[in-house]
Parts: C-alpha cells; structure tokens; sequence
C-alpha cells in the first residue's frame, strides 16, 4: 500500500526532477518506480506526483499501470486526481474518466476549476450526451460556469455533442475575447457539416490561433472539398505538422495518392517534421497505389525517425504495404523484427502469405501465433484457409474450419465459406464442394457459385456448371463471363449442342460480350478480391 500523502494547495502544479527527465518508456516508469519504493519514496508527496504525472499523462499507454498505482494511494491530492482525470481523458479509454469523478464524490473531495473539463472533454469523446448534461450541471452548481476553461469546453461538448445553441448563448460576452472559444464553437459547427456557418465564424474572428485555421481546413477536408482546403492552406501564414497531415489525409481520402505524396515532399521541403501519423497516411498512400519504391523511402524515414524502434501502428502498416505490393520477403523481415505484435500484426503478415503462394510459411506461423498465446479472430482464419486451399490441404483445411467454430467460438461468415468451396473444388471435390454449400447456415452469393461454376470447367463437370449457372441467373447476376464460362464446359466436352443453348441464353436475356474481348477476371481473381475485403 502506498502511504498518505498531503493535500495541496494547488491541484495544477506540477515541476518535474531531473530524474523523470530519464523515464522514456513504460519499462523505465516501473524502474523508477520500484527505486521509489526501495529509496521510501513512496509516502512522499512531490515524488507521487511525478510518478502519476508520467504514468497518466507522459506516457498515456500506461493508462491502467497508473490506474493500479492510484489505488492504491490512500490519500491523494486534489492535484493526483485531476492529473488521473486528465491522462485519462486523453487515453484511449475515456470512459475511466467517469468512473474517477464517481470515486472523487463518494469520497467527497471537493473539485476545483481544473476537474470539470477533463471530465467534460471525455462526455464529449464519447459523444455521451446525458453525463455531460450532468456534468455542465455540476459546473453551474459549484460556481465554475464563469471560468474560461469551463466555459470554453461546455461550448466544445455543446457545439459537438449538445445543443448548438446553448454553445452559442455561452460564446455571447466576455467568451467572444477569447480565441479559443471561437475555435471551439467554429469546430462544432464545421463538425455538424454546417461549413458556412463555420467559415463566417471563422472570418470575424478578432485574433485567429493555428487551431482555428487548423479547424477550418479539417472541416473542408471532411465533406472532400479539397479545392476550399488549399486555399486556406495557402494562406495560412504558418503551418504546424497537423495542417500538413489534414491536407494529406484529405487527398487519400479523395483518392489522390500522389497529390498526398507530393504534400509530404513539400512538407519536408518547408522543414517541418512529419510525425507518425503523417507516416500512417503514407504508407497508406503508397499501399494503395503500390508504390513500393516510394514506401521503402518511407521506411528508411522512419527508422531514422525512431531509431529503429517501431510502434505497432507503423509496423503493421509496413508489413501490409510491403505484403500488398509484393515485397513478402520484406513483409516477413520487418514483421521479424517487430518488438511488439498484436492479432492485427499476425493477422497482415498471415493474409500476405495466403495471397502470395507462400501456404507452407503461413500455416507454420499461424501455429507459432497459437503456440505464443496470441487468439486468433475471423481474419486470421481466412488467411489459414486460403493458404489450406493453394496447397491442396484439404484435411488440414477442415480441421482448421472446425478449429474456428470449435476451439474459438467464432461465427462463420460468407469469406470462410468461400475459402471452403474453393478449397474443395481446387481439389476436384466438386460434389463435396455442392454438398458443403447445400449445407451452408447462410444464403451462399454470386462469388461462390462462380467460384464452383470455375471448377467445373476446369474439371469438365457440366451438370453441376449448369446447375452453379442457374444459381448465379437466379441471383440476378447478368455477367456474360459466367455464360463463357459455361460455354467453355460444354465445348470441353465436345458438346456443340450445349454450346449453342448458351448462345442462345444469352441472346434471350439481352447478355452480350464485347468482340476480341476476353474474360479477363478470372474466378479466382474475383474470390480474391472478394477475400482481400477481410485484410485488416
């Protein structure tokens, strides 16, 4: 248990030692901290509040380790609290923030200016409504209406969550001084997709920060109106990292890659520092368009960015541009190196396995994500799947199948189906394939039996290719490839007669094909396709 500690006058001071100046991870914090404890101080009030200060709000990934640390403090301060409330409402759980303001009133420690809009600030994370009614009640009761930091993110949670207009009567006053009022209710206007009303707002203020520009830009880039965007880019007179990943993120978001790229290269051009979200953005671009060459110049710029440590956010997003462009050697040897994993990670390197042909190394690392405790999910097992198809493991194939429902309690949905069809009709099963989906708990669609419409052709089976094609004209599914398809059976089999009904079929229904064209997506592009809307 950790001792008593004495209440302080002021609960937002906060120096900290030269010893925290050291703390750069989570690992650190805890080493820190047991030096507290070996050292005895742990009853001492100044050291506690570095200790909660780096847990909650310097390294907010370590939400809940300062959370267990709280708890066991059996008197902290105004300062502790608030500190616990503001790392919280920033964490990535916000909802624990509620839950401390309960604790702080069964406990009745009185808050102070400085609570409120943490607890606010998470209502309007979570978008909940009613507890930031509550708390805007509080506010009024205990006298903080009139304070700037309480009025200013009451008129945030209403102007985004609440009623506008009561953002707007409390903007009235001594608030239109004050710019980040007018940023606050600018935000909440462009938000609710109100832009016009945000960009008069946003030409009468008196004084603009880099947060209302900001604001305003991000409102544009949100409804896609780029060409508004740029123009306020432009003049903008100077420009934070934020701006630069706004407007990039904008240009992904409407489909221009490069333009995305070539805002980067401007951004180091300007000499500003692009940070991880700016990277995220980009090996997203690059992803996307398969810009490999330019993805491993990301990559270099991000190891020189982190020293060669990488988040779990950028590697996963590494191995997926590396896998997605067709690099899989180096997928493996930046997922190899990856310090930290999660499912996502092994689930991306998983798929890029099963996609490109590597079934053997897929199956084997799956088995090495069981045998680490990793659970693997409904993405992982199509991955598992695919790879069992493209090596012919049908055995395998159904163990796994039934591992999903069995061993993990996930819920079959269509792409494991489609992965068990193809699996069985690659291996000439078509009449297993047939009876598996007979069997299927939902509606098998158009991808499936064309998938089993493939094999037939490929195995010279007509009755159940002209049965896979009734399925697919029932479905309302015109596509003159599936006529080809079918055709091609019947002229395997030197059947001219059959040949000569689909004609005719597809002459009846209006069904034609372009002269000199041929069928250029195959069944098992189109499955593929189908399969890579599982990719995380």
């Amino acid at each position: 248990m950790i001792k008593k500690t004495i209440t302080s006058r002021s609960s937002n001071l906060h120096r900290q030692s030269s010893l925290w100046s050291k703390c750069k991870d989570l690992q650190s914090l805890k080493q820190i901290h047991a030096l507290m404890i070996i050292s005895g101080f742990n009853s001492n009030r100044f050291a506690l509040r570095e200790l909660i200060y780096a847990s909650s709000v310097t390294f907010s990934a370590s939400i809940h380790y300062a959370h267990k640390l709280f708890a066991q403090i059996t008197q902290p301060d105004l300062f502790m609290w608030n500190t616990m409330l503001r790392g919280s409402a920033q964490s990535l759980r916000p909802s624990l923030v509620l839950s401390l303001y309960t604790q702080m009133e069964k406990r009745y420690i009185r808050p102070d200016s400085y609570t409120f809009p943490f607890v606010l600030k998470a209502c309007t994370k979570l978008s909940w409504l009613v507890s930031g009614l509550t708390i805007h009640g509080k506010i009024v009761k205990h006298g903080f209406e009139s304070n700037k930091f309480a009025r200013n993110t009451l008129i945030y949670f209403h102007a985004n969550v609440g009623d506008i207009g009561i953002a707007g009567q409390l903007f009235d006053g001594s608030a239109k001084r004050d710019v980040v009022a007018w940023s606050a209710l600018t935000a909440g206007y462009a938000r609710r997709g109100e832009l016009d009303v945000a960009r008069r707002l946003f030409d009468d203020m008196p004084v603009k920060d880099l947060v209302s520009w900001n604001v305003m830009i991000t409102g544009y880039v949100k409804q896609g109106r780029m060409e508004n965007a740029g123009e306020l880019f432009n003049m903008l007179p100077k420009r934070d990292v934020v701006t630069w990943n706004v407007m990039i993120s904008g240009y992904l978001l409407c489909g221009e890659n490069e333009n995305a790229l070539k805002m980067y290269a401007e951004m180091r051009s300007a000499g500003e520092h692009p940070d991880e979200v700016t990277m995220l953005h980009l090996l997203s671009a690059c992803t996307d368009s398969a810009f490999l060459d330019v993805g491993e110049q990301i990559h270099q710029s991000i190891i020189e960015m982190g020293a060669g440590e990488l988040s779990i956010f950028l590697g996963n997003a590494l191995v997926d541009m590396y896998a997605r462009c067709g690099s899989i050697s180096k997928a493996l040897e930046v997922f190899q190196g990856m310090r930290e994993k999660d499912v996502s990670s092994w689930n991306i390197i998983i798929l890029g396995l099963a996609f490109h042909g590597h079934s053997e190394e897929c199956i084997s690392l799956f088995e090495d994500m069981r045998r680490m405790k990793y659970i693997p999910n409904e993405i992982t097992f199509v991955g598992v799947l695919v790879a069992c198809s493209h090596a012919g493991k049908v055995d395998e194939g159904r163990g796994y199948f039934s591992m999903m429902r069995t061993e993990y309690n996930i819920e079959t949905n269509i792409r494991h189906y489609g992965c068990m069809v193809d699996m069985l009709a690659r291996a000439g099963l078509l009449h297993e394939a047939f009876d598996f989906i007979s069997m299927m708990e939902i509606e098998p669609n158009a991808i499936i039996w064309r998938t089993l419409l493939g094999a037939c052709k490929v195995h010279s089976n007509v009755e159940l290719g002209r049965y896979a094609n009734e399925q697919l004209l029932k479905l309302g599914r015109e596509d003159s490839g599936d006529y080809v398809l079918l055709s091609n059976i019947y002229a395997s089999r030197d059947e001219w007669d059959g040949v000569e009904r689909v004609r005719k079929l597809m002459d009846d229904n209006g069904v034609w094909k372009e002269p000199g064209c041929t069928l250029i997506e195959t069944d098992e592009d189109a499955l593929r396709n189908f399969l890579f809307d599982s990719r995380p």
